[in-house]
């Protein structure tokens, strides 16, 4: 009953804000939305996903479902390691998540070398143990496990190097995350709401397994206000500047709380003069209310609007697991040029180890990007795209999951940004004999995308000045020999 109170009073508070204004939970209200500058200007955040399912190391951020489903080689995988599910449940992996090596500093330090401008670490994942400190619900890192605020321990060490904190919650997939438990003997059991770890695991909703569906979806009403007051209370306490949700939020009966959501928050970031954003997927906001997001995928060509890729340092996982798939820095860079001439940002996820040190492989990545942002970051931060996005044959496919799909760049796949009336080119293969043509950048013809006259060409890694021409079809740059390992970029200076 205590509960129930306590978040009766809760939604009462967030009324009281949206009546207030300037935004209130419509749509047409929500749209006066502004994409923050310093979002459109920061190009390149850190995303963090660490909980307790980094204990096991298996499979991905998934094992607490997985494990409670028969058949798969989570469940398997427990039962061998940590024994029968009902004996040991995923609320027993918990206290097995100490953290003991967990350094926020550290941490902040190496996104910084990395060259990211935001940093987004998941507040509260699908299994609903809350990696912050949290008053609806006892099940979180501040009182449990690590027994440490991770999110406000990082919040401090962000903010103290000149980064924007963002949170990210995946919380409203809670609702049938965990409902493999209830169709076998396990420890799992739907227990009254507002405080344990495994309310409320209903039966999963989905018609004929598509997880996709989104009407006809019927949601407890105590669970997206529980929701709410859950995000509402991350927004006062942390005041993250941007808030990413996942897929699930787009349900149909969620519509009227992402409206209040959304008021609330706008409402408070205005009020304490610190411009903030929200990332969704696919349709959950109305058009121009919020920033959209497109998972482990890009676009096919410049949006109009500010959008943002999510993906990860690894292929297999979003989360540690021993034997994790690694992406090259050099295929993330090439993404990074490529969502930046689209105009968007590259949310770039790592996963942190059960101790709360980062893997090696994690590091090495980020580091290596923060090198080449040192030396070609003038044409990433602060751009927009230019008339065209680049060009090159080859094919970046469109939607989500679809980031591994592409094949190799080559020499003529080329990406531009633009910034201060310059033009930036990013050669994404740079070719062995140094000569690089750029065809959208020819002034001859009445089709030409290009009408000006390009006055000087500078080697962005170097400060080199390198010789050009106008050639029959394209502007001919002569650049150094050799392979190189990364994209290189090109400030052509233009009138």
């Amino acid at each position: 009953m205590e509960e129930f109170e306590k978040v009766k009073e809760r939604l009462a508070s967030i009324e009281k804000v949206i009546a207030g204004g300037p935004f209130h939970d419509d749509w047409a209200s929500l749209s006066d939305f502004t994409v923050p500058a310093w979002y459109q200007k920061a190009k390149f955040g850190i995303f963090i996903h660490w909980g307790a399912y980094a204990v096991p190391a298996f499979g991905n951020e998934w094992y607490p479902r997985n494990m409670y489903q028969q058949g798969t080689p989570e469940f398997e995988h427990h039962r061998k390691v940590y024994g029968p599910q009902d004996q040991f449940g995923y609320r027993d992996i918990i206290p097995l998540f100490k953290a003991e090596k967990f350094d926020a500093a550290a941490w902040a330090d190496l996104f910084q070398q990395a060259g990211a401008r935001f940093v987004v670490p998941v507040a509260e994942h699908h299994d609903g143990f809350a990696m912050y400190r949290t008053d609806f619900s006892h099940w979180n890192a501040a009182e449990m496990g690590p027994k440490k605020d991770i999110l406000g321990l990082l919040k401090e060490e962000v903010e103290k190097r000149g980064m924007v904190l963002g949170a990210s919650s995946h919380r409203m997939e809670h609702y049938w995350f965990l409902s493999g438990g209830l169709q076998f003997d396990s420890d799992i059991h739907p227990n009254p709401p507002y405080g344990d770890l495994y309310w409320p695991t209903r039966p999963d909703p989905f018609q004929n397994g598509d997880m996709q569906q989104t009407r006809g979806i019927q949601v407890e009403e105590a669970f997206m206000q529980d929701w709410l007051v859950r995000c509402c209370e991350l927004v006062d306490r942390y005041r993250p500047q941007l808030l990413y949700f996942d897929w699930w939020i787009q349900v149909e009966p969620m519509k009227p709380y992402l409206k209040k959501l959304a008021a609330y928050y706008y409402n408070r970031a205005k009020e304490w003069g610190r411009p903030a954003v929200i990332n969704y997927k696919f349709d959950a906001f109305g058009y121009h209310t919020a920033v959209p997001d497109i998972e482990r995928g890009q676009l096919a060509a410049i949006s109009p609007d500010y959008w943002q890729c999510d993906t990860s340092v690894a292929k297999n996982s979003w989360c540690y697991t021993e034997g994790n798939e690694y992406k090259t820095p050099r295929d993330i860079l090439c993404d990074l040029c490529d969502v930046c001439s689209k105009n968007g940002s590259l949310l770039l996820n790592i996963g942190p180890k059960a101790d709360g040190t980062i893997p090696e492989e994690d590091a090495h990545i980020l580091r290596h990007i923060g090198r080449w942002l040192r030396e070609n970051g003038e044409g990433i931060y602060d751009t927009t795209h230019w008339k065209v996005y680049g060009e090159g044959p080859t094919e970046v496919k469109e939607g989500h999951f679809t980031d591994t799909l592409r094949g190799e760049f080559t020499p003529q796949d080329i990406r531009f940004t633009s910034k201060n009336g310059a033009v930036y080119a990013f050669v994404l293969r740079w070719p062995e004999d140094g000569v690089v043509r750029i065809h959208a950048l020819h002034s001859g013809g009445m089709e030409a995308k290009f009408r000006g006259f390009v006055r000087n060409v500078t080697l962005l890694a170097t400060g080199e000045t390198l010789k050009f021409e106008d050639g029959e079809d394209a502007l001919i740059i002569y650049g150094p020999q050799g392979e190189k390992e990364d994209p290189v970029g090109l400030k052509i200076e233009v009138e």
